[in-house]
């Protein structure tokens, strides 16, 4: 049974009539330029094991005796055959795969997979080299921009605000402000691709005709390498210094690669010198980058070097509550108070434990609750063991002092209900990471002056009361215990 997918062909200009019986010349015709651009254990792995079936249409079609092998080819060497396939049958030339299953019986060709060849996976633009010859659209520029990577969805606060007013700056005014290069830094899933990809789409927004590349540093060095090996340097550097704002991910990863380096020194130069932007991202400082030419890392600092931090605990609350809002549910404050507690490495490990709880509430039918929260957190963080939580603290204080919890965050101002409420919220101050705002919320609403000021009457009732001072290290030592 043949199974035959929509084929989405690469069309040009050129066409070549030949006969169906001409299929076994051209593919020879193919390999020789193959093997001459290949190693021959490469090629004999690779490429010897394919045979012609037919030539139609100007539809070249051989045979594979896998998928994977179909799927290895089109992968490591998809440049080399759209290139030699076009020049031996012309620019509107197609290629397909036929994958035989089971070559048994006489009938193999009933068991056999049809699949296009120079076929786009899903989410890629394109497998060419971005330099590569194409036709003359408006919309063909490959961008290779997420478009979900924008501004309005990227969380701000303390830990990135440098970074995410500079981004601004930058998408306003590529080029133009004193920020170029704009490199930002910071350990891995803290959200620098989201903020350097956010640059990117908001300036096509604002300038359909705007030349925007996002790439990585490993892109930059294959296509580097495959201009050599396919005599298209020439094109490769044309390429990139037509670019308005370029922007490289993980800059470290130049380490080592000195001929790229020494490119991409000579290609930051001249966008520079035109008037052009420069976006580009590391997991460190550029002077601490090791095996980087010290005249690359010179013109890294040229511009403005902003760092990002790891979230604190109110920027990991508002990303949880933004995300989960994203993906359609509301999530209960106690479940985000314990994940935005409980994991703090990365904003990526926060969506990560997001999706992991979202999926065994609706997959798994599970209930949710924090007890489904602490199971999904210690699977993906590490989970320190005596983590004091507000109602910990609450009930302590609660029991200790004799004075019911709902009390303590009520309204009252007699003298015992009030200095109960006043030592729990100091004790919550010392043993969390709560913000004052955030404490206050726990206790009734009440404002950050009203926190501030329970903690001054605590400080002033343990140099002068020697009661309170020892209900306070009693209450330390049982809260450290528990």
């Amino acid at each position: 049974m043949l199974t035959e997918k929509i084929e989405q062909n690469y069309v040009i200009s050129n066409k070549i009539p030949h006969n169906d019986e001409d299929a076994e010349y051209y593919w020879s015709k193919c390999l020789n330029i193959i093997k001459d651009n290949v190693n021959p254990q490469v090629y004999k792995t690779w490429f010897a094991p394919i045979s012609a079936l037919k030539y139609q249409d100007n539809k070249l079609t051989v045979k594979v005796p896998s998928q994977f092998f179909c799927e290895w080819i089109e992968e490591h060497f998809y440049p080399l055959l759209q290139k030699t396939i076009y020049q031996i049958l012309g620019d509107n030339a197609q290629l397909q795969y036929q994958i035989v299953v089971d070559e048994q019986t006489d009938s193999a060709s009933s068991k056999a997979i049809k699949l296009p060849a120079f076929r786009n996976p899903p989410g890629m633009q394109t497998q060419q080299l971005p330099f590569a010859e194409k036709p003359n659209l408006p919309d063909a520029f490959p961008s290779f921009l997420n478009p979900r990577y924008r501004f309005d969805n990227f969380i701000q606060g303390d830990s990135n605000q440098l970074a995410y007013s500079a981004a601004l700056a930058v998408c306003k005014n590529p080029g133009v402000t004193r920020f170029n290069p704009l490199v930002l830094y910071s350990a891995t899933g803290l959200g620098k691709t989201h903020l350097v990809q956010a640059i990117g789409n908001c300036i096509v927004r604002q300038n359909k005709n705007a030349r925007v590349l996002y790439t990585t540093s490993e892109r930059f060095t294959m296509e580097f390498v495959n201009a050599i090996q396919n005599n298209k340097v020439n094109e490769f550097i044309n390429f990139y210094r037509s670019i308005d704002v370029l922007i490289v991910d993980d800059i470290q990863f130049f380490a080592g690669k000195e001929k790229t380096q020494d490119n991409f020194f000579h290609t930051f130069n001249a966008l520079h010198q035109a008037g052009k932007q420069l976006v580009l991202t590391s997991d460190r400082p550029p002077k601490e980058l090791s095996e980087i030419d010290d005249r690359l890392i010179s013109r890294f600092t040229w511009g403005l070097i902003a760092d990002i931090q790891p979230p604190d605990y109110e920027m990991r609350m508002a990303i949880l509550q933004k995300k989960s809002m994203d993906e359609g549910l509301e999530l209960p404050i106690d479940i985000v108070e314990y994940i935005a507690r409980h994991v703090k490495s990365s904003i990526r490990e926060l969506e990560g434990t997001l999706i992991s709880l979202l999926a065994k509430v609706s997959l798994d039918s599970r209930e949710l609750n924090v007890e489904l929260a602490k199971e999904v957190v210690h699977g993906v963080a590490k989970v320190e063991p005596s983590q004091l939580t507000v109602d910990d603290i609450k009930n302590i204080v609660s029991k200790y002092m004799k004075v019911p919890v709902e009390q303590i965050v009520s309204k009252t101002r007699k003298h015992e209900i009030a200095l109960a409420r006043q030592m729990a919220i100091f004790l919550t101050k010392q043993f969390t990471q709560l913000s004052l705002k955030s404490i206050g919320s726990h206790f009734g609403n009440r404002d950050h002056s009203t926190v501030l000021h329970s903690c001054h009457m605590i400080e002033n009732y343990l140099m002068t009361d020697r009661s309170v001072k020892i209900a306070y290290e009693n209450l330390v030592n049982k809260l450290k215990q528990d």
